[in-house]
């Protein structure tokens, strides 16, 4: 059974007191999350219909929401999630409600509809021209058993130093096995250590410039046979 998060707030900024970070950049998570999950996977220019994205850390949804807003195209995308302290509807409502005006009208409503209608270890979710499912439990269990394979990956999550069992090596491998070839990954992260493991299970990296205040993210690619 997953434990519901606990969370403090900083205005409407959701932070976890487990992990003592917060969810997203203050005011400013959807340009974040544009700029390292979007455009360090290089989408949208990459999306079409049954395009799948998989992510580690659902946290608030915003990253979803971001992609759906993106996604201008016929047909659906797909989007996987690993999450292990399932927010609840209302504290989710509150951390994406300053976003809802720069979102696509009604995604926000929908998300959160959806969410709060959903139960169990695996939440199906439906929004405009995107099928989501969130697998709730530790990543590191339950994404190695996972028989999907991701054209992008958003590795989220807290920080490594906060919380570093979601940035270790056998779940970085995880990640990898579970990429197309020519499927991409990136994260907020620069931290040595990730990049070294995604770089050993067989992403090339690239250090990119971060949001904000952080001088540098990763992104990574899965190159194809030759």
């Amino acid at each position: 059974m997953s434990q519901t998060a606990p969370l403090e707030w900083a205005d409407d900024t959701p932070v976890s007191p487990l992990f003592d970070d917060s969810y997203f950049n203050p005011g400013a998570g959807l340009a974040e999350a544009r700029h390292v999950f979007l455009a360090g996977n290089d989408l949208p220019a990459r999306l079409r219909a049954g395009f799948h994205v998989a992510e580690t850390g659902f946290g608030t949804g915003l990253n979803l929401l971001a992609l759906a807003d993106a996604w201008a195209g016929r047909g659906r995308l797909r989007f996987t999630s690993f999450e292990a302290f399932p927010m609840t509807p209302n504290d989710m409502a509150r951390a994406l409600a300053p976003y809802a005006g720069a979102l696509r009208e009604g995604l926000v409503g929908a998300l959160v509809d959806a969410w709060a209608g959903g139960d169990g270890p695996v939440r199906r979710l439906t929004l405009p021209g995107i099928v989501a499912e969130v697998n709730i439990g530790d990543a590191r269990e339950i994404l190695p058993r996972w028989q999907g394979q991701a054209d992008a990956w958003f590795l989220d999550g807290f920080a490594p130093a906060r919380n570093p069992e979601m940035w270790g090596q056998g779940l970085m491998a995880a990640v990898a096995a579970r990429t197309v070839p020519g499927g991409t990954c990136a994260s907020f992260t620069a931290a040595g250590h990730v990049r070294r493991a995604l770089a050993d299970a067989g992403f090339t990296v690239a250090r990119l410039p971060g949001f904000g205040r952080k001088r540098h993210m990763t992104a990574g690619r899965m190159e194809a046979p030759a």
